[in-house]
C-alpha cells in the first residue's frame, strides 16, 4: 500500500504511542517477547537504507498508527558478528522517554529478519537538511545544540551513554525538533567495567578514544562540541586525511572561523578540552550566554 507523507501526518497525532506496544517493565522480558508480526503493519516506501537493511514507513493496521519500521537481516548481522550490540541497543532505546529522543515501540522477528517498530520522525533526516543548507544560523544552531544537550543530559542521568552523537544519527520531528535516532553504539555506564572500545565515528572521536585510553560519558560532550561547529561551519573541526584527523584531535587543533561569533567560539572551546574533566558539564551548557541568548522563555 503507498500513503502519501501529509496524509499520513494527522494519524501521529490522533493515535496514543501507547496503543501500538505493551507497556514495559524494566526487566528485557518483554522486549524479548514476540507480540508482533509483519501482517500487523501496511509497509510504505522507503525512508532509508542502512548498512544491514532499510527502513520503512508503516502504517499498524488495527490502530492506523504511523510508525517507521527497521527491517534487519538475521544474516547479516550473524556475518557482522553484532547481534548483541543489536539486543544491548533494544534493551537501551526501549526505555528511553525523552521529546528529543526517537522512541522504540517494540521488535519482532521471523526466519530472515528482525523488525524494529520505531517513532516515525515526519521531518527526515537533520543531515539533509545540513548538506542543503551549507551550515545553519547561529540561532538555530543554538535551538538544536539546547534539544541535544537536554537528551545528552537526560540519557547520562539514566547511566547510558550514546558514543555516536553526529548529524548522521539526528532526526527531525513533526514540529521540527532534534530527536537523537540511531542508539547501536549505546552502552550502560553504571558498572564498574573500563570501557576502552573504539567506537563512533572518527571526526567525532574524543582524544581519549584516539589515543586508546579509557573513556566515559565525557564522550558525550566532546561530540556536542563537534556538533556545534559543524551546525556552524558546515564541515567537522578536525576533517583531513585520516592519519592527520587523528593527529589534529589528539593535539585538540581547533581552528575556529573569525565569521562564528565569540559566544559561540566560547561554548565549543569550553566543550572540545582535551581533558574530560574539563569539559563543561551539560547542566552548564544550558545555562551558556550563547544558549540563552536563542532559547529565551516564550
Amino acid at each position: 500500500m503507498k500513503y502519501t507523507l501529509d496524509k499520513s501526518i494527522p494519524n501521529i497525532k490522533k493515535h496514543s504511542p501507547k496503543k501500538l506496544h505493551k507497556p514495559q517493565s524494566e526487566s528485557t522480558q518483554n522486549i524479548q517477547e514476540k507480540r508482533w508480526s509483519i501482517n500487523d503493519f501496511e509497509v510504505g516506501r522507503a525512508l532509508g537504507k542502512g548498512k544491514f537493511g532499510r527502513v520503512y514507513l508503516a502504517r499498524e493496521k488495527r490502530t492506523g498508527y504511523i510508525v517507521a519500521l527497521k527491517v534487519l537481516h538475521k544474516r547479516e548481522l550473524a556475518n557482522a558478528k553484532i547481534e548483541k550490540q543489536l539486543r544491548r541497543e533494544i534493551e537501551i532505546q526501549s526505555h528511553l522517554r525523552h521529546g528529543n529522543i526517537i522512541r522504540l515501540y517494540g521488535y519482532f522477528y521471523d526466519s530472515k529478519c528482525v523488525y524494529l517498530i520505531i517513532e516515525y520522525a515526519a521531518n527526515g533526516e537533520l543531515y539533509k537538511k545540513l548538506q542543503q543548507e551549507g551550515h545553519f544560523s547561529e540561532e538555530q544552531a543554538s535551538k538544536y545544540i539546547k534539544q541535544m544537550a537536554t537528551a545528552l543530559l537526560y540519557l547520562h542521568k539514566r547511566n547510558v551513554i550514546h558514543r555516536d552523537i553526529k548529524p548522521e544519527n539526528l532526526l527531525l520531528g513533526y514540529n521540527g525538533e532534534l530527536k537523537i535516532g540511531d542508539f547501536g553504539w549505546s552502552v550502560h555506564s553504571s558498572n564498574s567495567s573500563r570501557r576502552r572500545t573504539l567506537c563512533g565515528t572518527l571526526d567525532y572521536l574524543p582524544p581519549e578514544m584516539v589515543e586508546g585510553k579509557d573513556h566515559s560519558a565525557a564522550v558525550d560532550i566532546w561530540s556536542l562540541g563537534v556538533l556545534c561547529y559543524e551546525f556552524l561551519v558546515g564541515t567537522p573541526p578536525f576533517e583531513a586525511p585520516e592519519r592527520d584527523t587523528y593527529r589534529r584531535i589528539a593535539k585538540v587543533d581547533l581552528r575556529i572561523p573569525n565569521t562564528i561569533s565569540p559566544e559561540a567560539k566560547d561554548l565549543i572551546k569550553r566543550l572540545l578540552q582535551h581533558d574530560p574533566e574539563k569539559r563543561l558539564p551539560l547542566s552548564k551548557v544550558l545555562t551558556h550566554p550563547w544558549i540563552v541568548k536563542y532559547n529565551l522563555p516564550s
